[in-house]
């Protein structure tokens, strides 16, 4: 049987936001395209398969067990692709330039401390910081829209390698009337049963490790925490906790720096720990990346620091 003409990263990128989007109306705007050319196009890729991608019918659209098992490997052809384009067009700048990215918090507090060091050596190129999102700093390194980041635990370590910077041990956060601020030793077991609030866009894991499930405690990750309220940054969360909807496992700095009299923070014995890091893309040999991460763990040595 000979072998089918190669996919175009065209076809992939519509292929990846039909399926990201569920509806090819929605892919169509978010591409800037017409939906007729779209729906040709996935009918041709799905021809050349002899295989549906997608199950249509009049009221959704959803995919098939092959769509399902293309869609990790378009994305990451997409993002190669992207990255590639994205990094050849900063090194062919008369000025070549870095681009470096964390969410606010303890990240972007580092990462200006290292571009301070990193722009004072003679030589080094001009760092671009760009404050991101919750869980974007992965996905910026993968795609080429940033060639190093600052990010924290949990974290996905698909497609990047990471350097520690801090290791900081993680504390309950707990409304100031709740039961448990009576004892004086804490574990994670002594958390279960009580609501969590859930990250948004967690993954499995990141839900373990945010609710002291994963492999640093005794409770079993599959027994699943009672869900809380969905938050998205540091401020929610607090407030959610305030109010009394939740109970949280947050790193030590970040209770530090936020003391209120509604809340109380204690130690959790068996929590593992917050890591911070320094990611750049798996395989990258760019001289002034290597250069960046060599001065971030010369200026972090990572420890442990106690709460």
């Amino acid at each position: 049987m000979p072998d089918m003409e190669p996919f175009e990263v065209r076809e992939l990128r519509y292929f990846v936001a039909v399926a990201e989007e569920l509806s090819f109306s929605r892919a169509a705007e978010r591409l800037g395209m017409a939906q007729p050319p779209l729906s040709r196009a996935i009918r041709q890729m799905e021809r050349r398969l002899g295989a549906d991608l997608f199950r249509r019918d009049s009221h959704r659209v959803y995919l098939t067990e092959l769509g399902v098992s293309l869609l990790d490997h378009a994305r990451e052809a997409v993002d190669a692709v992207q990255a590639v384009s994205r990094r050849a067009s900063r090194a062919a700048q008369t000025t070549p330039s870095l681009v470096a990215t964390a969410k606010p918090g303890i990240a972007t507090e580092i990462l200006r401390h290292v571009v301070r060091e990193f722009e004072s050596l003679a030589g080094a190129p001009r760092v671009e910081i760009v404050v991101s999102g919750f869980r974007e700093q992965t996905t910026m390194v993968r795609d080429g829209r940033a060639d190093v980041a600052v990010l924290g635990s949990p974290f996905e370590r698909k497609g990047i390698e990471v350097e520690v910077l801090a290791i900081h041990p993680r504390v309950v956060a707990l409304p100031a009337d709740h039961p448990l601020t009576e004892r004086r030793r804490l574990t994670c077991a002594d958390l279960q049963g009580e609501p969590m609030p859930i990250w948004a866009k967690s993954s499995p894991s990141d839900i373990a490790y945010s609710s002291g499930r994963d492999r640093g405690s005794a409770i079993a990750a599959d027994e699943g925490p009672v869900a809380g309220p969905t938050v998205s940054d540091p401020a929610q969360l607090l407030e959610v906790v305030s109010l009394g909807q939740a109970i949280a496992l947050i790193p030590a700095w970040l209770a530090e720096r936020n003391p209120r009299p509604d809340i109380v923070y204690a130690p959790v014995l068996d929590a593992s720990p917050y890591s911070t890091v320094i990611a750049w893309p798996e395989g990258a040999r760019a001289q002034h990346v290597a250069r960046f991460v060599r001065t971030a763990t010369e200026l972090y040595v990572p420890r442990e620091v106690h709460a």
